[in-house]
């Protein structure tokens, strides 16, 4: 017999900001069932299922992943419940209906050659608890030999599909020419679906047999030109994409411009009429200073977290919400949309964000709709293979003394107004300028984030940052 806690220290897959990442060669099949045996067995004490429900992306290696995980679940005397190619946010909300947990294979905007396992409970995401119980269990089971056939149940798709659809009349996006940038998406089969349901019509962009990983907090200058092109070549009003896994949103105004996240984020919880919103700390300070929400909270970066503030304020706040710099959106307590229920998904979505968006498009467009925030614009950027000890050292040197570490950087400015360790390390500058970094949780990464009066100047200070940050550590 193989005990959990054993096989998942040896395989030395770690939780990062969301999920469980590593190499692919680390997710051997007896990996993904410690994993699954101790998801499983830390919260059969909570709650009472019978069922399991498994989904994944399409990276390569999902399929096997998603059969070890079968497995193990088999091997618990429960049935396994497979959608196949989904994305996160629709194997989560199926499951919380039926009220059973869920695993998504999937590495989300990671490169290919990594994956990982996201983990639902009946009620929602797993918390960063749920996460030390998981790697501290002793859940015993037999080493997998063989890997079950699995068959697809399309419920999920549907039922996503249907939590959209049933909140707008069908020819809300009648006369709108929507691209999809299809690319490796988990959901780029049903996205057409739902705006063709609608009423739009849909023009498929860049569908690739190969995986593309899309990060939507650091567009590449390729895919920011593809927008500009398939917007003039096709006469795009809107376009729509997202990350690996569909959780993220990456959407396009009527020029062809990306939208960031967290300025889409804040559109969409304006035109939801949200009272509360809980942030990460690296989202744009506009959130605040446009004034249209009741209050606003700022988290630890990770969904986890900004889950973690859902209920602190569902007890003083009618509507919660929150979403991140990468834009996925979620949904902290049942709304109203067009007097129509929508459930709470206190899960990253891409979909809500996009759709609430080009409800508002309707009255403005959509980059008038942005001209109207606050001139606060924000950038960012990661250097790659970057240990994050490396990081870590760094950023803990800075700050100690953070005048001294932004002359290291030959920074233009080093008058420091204020430092936020929250995550990573934030800094505020006298001039209004600010600069974050940040090691990734789940990757060899280092984050930098800026924020500036300019768009141009945001840029910079990402740029000059990183490299010279490269610089230093050499």
């Amino acid at each position: 017999m193989l005990v959990s806690k054993e096989v998942i220290k040896e395989s030395g897959i770690l939780f990062g900001t969301s999920g469980a990442r590593g190499l692919v060669e680390q997710f051997t099949a007896n990996a993904c069932a410690a994993f699954t045996h101790a998801f499983i067995t830390s919260i059969q004490t909570q709650f009472e299922f019978q069922q399991v429900a498994i989904a994944i992306d399409n990276r390569p290696s999902s399929p096997a992943m998603a059969q070890a995980c079968a497995k193990a679940i088999e091997q618990l005397g429960l049935e396994v419940i497979y959608y196949g190619v989904v994305p996160t946010p629709a194997l989560a909300y199926v499951s919380m209906q039926e009220n059973i947990p869920c695993i998504m294979v999937t590495g989300s905007h990671i490169p290919f050659d990594r994956n990982g396992l996201k983990f639902y409970r009946p009620d929602g995401e797993i918390s960063k608890a749920d996460e030390q119980a998981i790697l501290n269990a002793t859940a015993e089971f037999e080493s997998i030999t063989d890997l079950p056939v699995l068959t697809v149940s399309n419920k999920a798709v549907s039922q996503y599909i249907q939590r959209y659809t049933s909140l707008f009349d069908s020819q809300m996006l009648a006369g709108k020419r929507i691209g999809i940038y299809e690319h490796s998406s988990a959901g780029r089969d049903l996205y057409g679906l739902l705006f063709k349901a609608l009423g739009a019509e849909v023009i498929a962009l860049e569908r690739s047999d190969e995986f593309v990983p899309i990060d939507t907090e650091a567009v590449s200058d390729e895919d920011k030109q593809k927008a500009k092109f398939w917007s003039k070549e096709y006469k795009l009003e809107f376009i729509f994409s997202t990350d690996g896994d569909g959780d993220r949103p990456l959407v396009a105004d009527e020029n062809g411009d990306w939208l960031r996240g967290d300025i889409l984020g804040l559109l969409c919880a304006d035109t939801m009429n949200i009272d509360a919103l809980a942030i990460p700390v690296s989202c744009n300070t506009a959130i605040e200073s446009c004034e249209r929400f009741n209050h606003v909270t700022r988290t630890k970066i990770g969904s986890p977290y900004v889950i973690a503030e859902f209920d602190v304020l569902s007890k003083r706040y009618d509507s919660v919400a929150g979403f991140e710099a990468n834009g996925g959106f979620l949904l902290g307590s049942d709304a109203l949309v067009n007097n129509k229920a929508i459930k709470a998904l206190p899960t990253r979505d891409a979909v809500l964000p996009a759709l609430m968006l080009l409800a508002a498009a309707k009255e403005k467009p959509i980059y008038e709709l942005v001209n109207d925030l606050p001139l606060r614009f924000t950038h960012s950027d990661r250097i790659q293979n970057f240990a994050t000890d490396k990081s870590l050292d760094i950023l803990n040197k800075a700050k100690d003394d953070t005048s001294h570490f932004l002359l290291q950087l030959k920074c233009d400015e080093i008058e420091v107004e204020s430092i936020d360790t929250t995550d990573g390390l934030r800094i505020s500058l006298e001039s209004g300028n600010i600069i974050h970094f940040r090691p990734s949780g789940n990757a060899p990464e280092l984050r930098c984030y800026a924020e500036s009066s300019t768009v141009d100047h945001a840029i910079y200070l990402v740029n000059h940052a990183l490299e010279n940050i490269q610089r230093i550590s050499c």
